[in-house]
């Protein structure tokens, strides 16, 4: 083995000062942010986690392995949170043993942080029976793939060796475990004993309302939650309020005394709050004022997602190549952005701007545009989308269909896209609008011809991105399959060398794309507002906020 080393509401704002006498006389600031990140949560499970609102709560509620933390620019760094620090270690069948050395922390009952409590919440999440659309973040991890196709929890290479010490095997070297796995809210530790507890009191509480009454989830009332992070909940008023106070157990320095969620349903309500002062934070910004800020030359953050059409490569006349590179060419990403707003700007490949590269040149920047997405190469590419038609096995007989959620512009999006197919190609596709989970059922069943959709990694790396489409994946839900690909994510997951690394990344998005497994469309950039009097916010890629940072700027 080879050691490698060691990782050492408007009252109730920042100008609320409460009066509380210290032992020495002095008062006290007590400083309660106000913020607005959504419309209600979801759930408080972070195996359930799917929204902004969520992932910011679960964040600020469990603390995990690891944790966010920003300079003064901004700039997000992954440092140890329940880990002080862990040992890396290569070995020589090329997998990779990480053994976390916990802090000592406490959960919000004054009970100790253990490693169990991390085994224990692992394996619940890799469960097939829990459902957990996050269950793949554990996929790297060592008997990962025999868990899900066996459910015998045992098999996952999750371990505590005693109290304070986790260990964890990983089938190969991923990059992204420590800044994306552990640093997850739905990779948090859980008390096995609380999770039952709090399991039976909701089923009395359901009990005691009545036959019709529909099934408590445990954490039915988030205000009797055990947990580990900078907060507690104070009190929740499901689709107005959540109040975060700071957990008196919890071991870091917090910035603030408390956070006031406010929820809202729309951008522009959010909106409405901030601009009438009602709170001093809201995510994310409606269109216009995205737009503004484009107008007044401020640079806003990309999106960790790419809108993507899918193409069902088990299915003709998706089995051949040469239509889905027809179909692809025949795209006008200018126009498609158009329509996707102000923010949008044509797919240049699968991954978006943003997602780190080499240094300081993100890995778009460094991959260039792989899909001629400029105005100008439009006519050449239909040249080329016509004559690769005409050389496939395509003929008229094929009766299409194009699935799509209604949301936003995508219903636009879906008649531009098809109308281009048929004024280029003749191809001749209808559109259907179905909800959410009709597209998972789709996916899953693989009972659809072509699809739009929004790709979002589980981790902020190139990997995220394309490890989904490898021939052994669960997530390959285009059935794509080609030798070469794989044998580059292979050696990708065992590259010592971040270069070489790097290289076979973009070889494979390169691949994928000449394949046209995948049709990019678009990419988005977003932004947010944080009134003045308030500094310390961390935001992760994946689009969640931390608040146990942002502190009150002395004036």
């Amino acid at each position: 083995m080879r050691r490698m080393k060691r990782w050492t509401a408007l009252a109730l704002t920042a100008a609320l000062s409460a009066g509380i006498l210290c032992g020495c006389g002095q008062t006290e600031t007590v400083s309660i942010l106000p913020v607005c990140a959504g419309s209600d949560v979801t759930t408080f499970d972070p195996a359930y986690i799917s929204t902004t609102a969520d992932s910011t709560v679960a964040g600020s509620l469990y603390e995990n392995l690891m944790r966010m933390t920003c300079d003064t620019s901004g700039a997000t760094t992954v440092v140890e949170g329940m880990a002080k620090n862990v040992d890396v270690e290569e070995n020589l069948d090329g997998t990779a043993t990480y053994t976390f050395h916990l802090r000592s922390a406490r959960w919000s009952d004054g009970q100790s942080v253990t490693a169990d409590d991390f085994v224990y919440a692992w394996q619940r999440l890799a469960n097939p029976l829990t459902l957990s659309p996050h269950a793949a973040l554990l996929s790297a991890v060592q008997g990962y793939d025999a868990v899900r196709a066996g459910g015998d929890l045992s098999e996952l290479a999750v371990t505590a060796k005693n109290d304070s010490t986790l260990q964890v095997i990983l089938s190969g070297k991923y990059d992204w475990f420590l800044t994306g796995v552990c640093t997850s809210p739905a990779t948090s530790p859980l008390r096995q004993d609380v999770v039952q507890s709090l399991k039976e009191k909701a089923q009395t509480a359901t009990e005691a309302a009545g036959n019709e009454a529909a099934p408590l989830k445990w954490w039915y009332d988030p205000t009797i939650l055990v947990t580990n992070g900078a907060y507690q909940v104070s009190d929740y008023q499901p689709g107005k309020t959540l109040d975060l106070k700071h957990s008196d157990h919890y071991y870091g320095r917090v910035g603030n005394d408390g956070v006031h969620l406010v929820f809202a349903d729309n951008a522009e309500d959010a909106w409405a709050l901030y601009d009438a002062g009602e709170v001093d934070f809201t995510y994310a910004l409606p269109q216009a004022q995205l737009e503004a800020q484009i107008s007044d030359g401020q640079t806003l953050t990309p999106e960790l997602s790419t809108y993507t059409v899918l193409f069902n490569g088990q299915q003709p006349p998706f089995d051949d190549p040469s239509v889905r590179r027809a179909l692809t060419l025949a795209v006008d990403r200018q126009a498609i952005a158009a329509l996707a707003g102000g923010t949008a700007r044509a797919a240049e490949g699968l991954v978006p701007y943003g997602v780190p590269g080499d240094g300081e040149q993100d890995f778009r920047t460094a991959g260039g545009d792989l899909l001629s997405s400029a105005e100008d190469d439009y006519e050449e590419n239909c040249a080329q989308a016509k004559k690769l038609l005409a050389d496939s096995s395509y003929d008229s007989r094929y009766d299409l269909e194009y699935l799509y959620v209604d949301e936003g512009p995508e219903a636009e999006i879906a008649d531009a896209l098809t109308d281009q197919w048929l004024s280029v190609l003749g191809i001749r596709v209808r559109t259907r609008a179905v909800t959410k989970n009709e597209l998972s059922a789709a996916l899953s069943s693989g009972d659809y011809c072509l699809l739009g959709t929004s790709m979002f990694p589980l981790v902020n790396d190139a990997e995220g991105f394309l490890s989904p489409f490898a021939g052994k994946s669960s997530q390959n839900m285009v059935h794509y399959a080609n030798g070469a690909y794989d044998t580059l994510l292979n050696i990708i997951d065992s590259a010592s060398d971040p270069a070489a690394r790097l290289a076979c990344l973009h070889d494979a998005e390169v691949l994928l794309l000449e394949d046209a497994a995948v049709c990019p469309l678009y990419t988005t950039s977003t932004g947010w507002k944080l009134r003045e009097g308030w500094s310390g916010l961390c935001r992760d890629a994946r689009d969640w906020f931390s608040f146990a940072g942002v502190s009150a700027v002395s004036s």
